[in-house]
Protein backbone atom coordinates (compact mmCIF):
# COMPACT_ATOMS: atom_id res chain seq x y z
CA UNK A 1 0.00 0.00 0.00
CA UNK A 2 1.23 3.52 -1.06
CA UNK A 3 0.05 6.98 0.28
CA UNK A 4 0.70 9.94 -1.18
CA UNK A 5 0.46 13.62 -0.68
CA UNK A 6 1.23 16.23 -2.90
CA UNK A 7 1.99 20.22 -1.80
CA UNK A 8 3.85 23.15 -3.54
CA UNK A 9 0.70 24.27 -5.16
CA UNK A 10 -0.68 28.10 -5.07
CA UNK A 11 -1.25 31.11 -7.22
CA UNK A 12 1.20 32.48 -9.64
CA UNK A 13 1.40 34.57 -12.11
CA UNK A 14 2.08 33.67 -15.62
CA UNK A 15 5.66 33.36 -16.27
CA UNK A 16 6.31 32.29 -12.31
CA UNK A 17 7.63 29.12 -11.10
CA UNK A 18 6.36 26.63 -8.65
CA UNK A 19 7.86 23.40 -7.28
CA UNK A 20 5.31 20.38 -6.78
CA UNK A 21 6.03 17.48 -4.26
CA UNK A 22 4.92 14.13 -4.03
CA UNK A 23 5.35 12.64 -0.50
CA UNK A 24 4.80 9.07 -0.26
CA UNK A 25 4.21 6.26 2.35
CA UNK A 26 5.77 2.87 2.08
CA UNK A 27 9.22 1.45 2.30
CA UNK A 28 8.89 -0.31 -1.71
CA UNK A 29 7.98 2.99 -2.91
CA UNK A 30 11.17 3.41 -4.70
CA UNK A 31 10.20 -0.04 -6.76
CA UNK A 32 7.13 2.40 -8.18
CA UNK A 33 6.92 4.52 -10.90
CA UNK A 34 5.02 7.83 -10.59
CA UNK A 35 3.42 10.61 -12.76
CA UNK A 36 1.63 13.70 -12.69
CA UNK A 37 -1.37 14.48 -14.07
CA UNK A 38 -3.91 17.36 -14.18
CA UNK A 39 -7.72 17.98 -14.46
CA UNK A 40 -9.00 21.65 -15.18
CA UNK A 41 -12.99 22.74 -14.43
CA UNK A 42 -14.76 21.24 -17.42
CA UNK A 43 -11.98 19.04 -19.17
CA UNK A 44 -10.52 15.18 -19.05
CA UNK A 45 -7.82 14.68 -16.61
CA UNK A 46 -4.45 14.74 -18.34
CA UNK A 47 -1.11 13.34 -18.48
CA UNK A 48 1.46 16.06 -17.16
CA UNK A 49 4.55 13.74 -16.42
CA UNK A 50 6.19 10.71 -15.64
CA UNK A 51 9.52 9.05 -13.92
CA UNK A 52 10.24 5.65 -13.84
CA UNK A 53 11.18 4.01 -10.96
CA UNK A 54 14.98 4.32 -10.96
CA UNK A 55 14.58 7.96 -12.38
CA UNK A 56 16.43 6.93 -15.49
CA UNK A 57 13.27 7.44 -17.87
CA UNK A 58 11.21 10.32 -18.11
CA UNK A 59 7.98 11.34 -19.93
CA UNK A 60 6.34 14.49 -20.67
CA UNK A 61 3.20 15.86 -22.43
CA UNK A 62 3.90 18.01 -25.25
CA UNK A 63 2.66 20.90 -23.79
CA UNK A 64 4.85 21.04 -20.69
CA UNK A 65 8.37 20.28 -22.96
CA UNK A 66 10.82 22.57 -22.38
CA UNK A 67 8.96 24.35 -19.04
CA UNK A 68 8.30 21.11 -16.60
CA UNK A 69 10.81 18.69 -15.57
CA UNK A 70 10.04 15.78 -13.14
CA UNK A 71 12.43 14.18 -10.72
CA UNK A 72 12.82 11.75 -7.75
CA UNK A 73 14.60 11.37 -4.29
CA UNK A 74 14.14 7.84 -3.20
CA UNK A 75 15.68 8.19 -0.11
CA UNK A 76 13.50 10.49 0.65
CA UNK A 77 10.41 8.82 -0.80
CA UNK A 78 9.50 12.06 -3.08
CA UNK A 79 8.58 13.24 -6.32
CA UNK A 80 9.40 16.75 -7.72
CA UNK A 81 7.28 18.29 -10.41
CA UNK A 82 9.42 21.80 -11.21
CA UNK A 83 6.78 24.03 -13.32
CA UNK A 84 8.54 26.93 -15.07
CA UNK A 85 7.13 29.62 -17.64
CA UNK A 86 3.97 28.62 -16.14
CA UNK A 87 0.61 30.11 -18.48
CA UNK A 88 -3.14 30.34 -17.45
CA UNK A 89 -3.61 26.76 -19.28
CA UNK A 90 -1.73 25.19 -16.72
CA UNK A 91 -4.40 25.61 -14.08
CA UNK A 92 -5.22 22.62 -12.83
CA UNK A 93 -5.86 20.18 -10.08
CA UNK A 94 -2.58 18.41 -9.96
CA UNK A 95 -2.49 14.58 -9.12
CA UNK A 96 0.50 12.31 -8.30
CA UNK A 97 -0.03 8.92 -8.72
CA UNK A 98 2.09 6.00 -8.16
CA UNK A 99 2.55 2.82 -10.67
CA UNK A 100 3.83 -0.90 -10.09
CA UNK A 101 4.85 -0.86 -14.24
CA UNK A 102 8.38 0.05 -14.19
CA UNK A 103 8.40 2.64 -17.20
CA UNK A 104 6.93 6.07 -16.87
CA UNK A 105 3.87 5.40 -18.03
CA UNK A 106 1.31 8.05 -19.54
CA UNK A 107 -1.86 5.53 -19.33
CA UNK A 108 -3.65 6.72 -16.06
CA UNK A 109 -5.71 3.38 -16.01
CA UNK A 110 -2.14 1.42 -15.61
CA UNK A 111 -1.87 3.90 -11.60
CA UNK A 112 -2.76 1.71 -8.70
CA UNK A 113 -2.13 4.73 -6.33
CA UNK A 114 -3.34 8.10 -6.45
CA UNK A 115 -3.45 11.32 -4.51
CA UNK A 116 -6.05 13.89 -3.48
CA UNK A 117 -4.67 16.53 -5.55
CA UNK A 118 -3.17 20.24 -5.27
CA UNK A 119 -4.19 23.55 -6.91
CA UNK A 120 -2.33 25.40 -9.11
CA UNK A 121 -3.66 27.99 -10.64
CA UNK A 122 -1.80 30.49 -13.11
CA UNK A 123 -3.26 34.16 -13.19
CA UNK A 124 -2.40 36.14 -17.19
Amino acid sequence: QVQLVESGGGLVQAGGSLRLSCAASGRTFSRYAVGWFRQAPGKEREFVAAISWSGGFTNFADSVKGRFTISRDNSENTVYLQMNGLKPDDTAVYYCAASRAPDATVVAGRYDYWGQGTQVTVSS
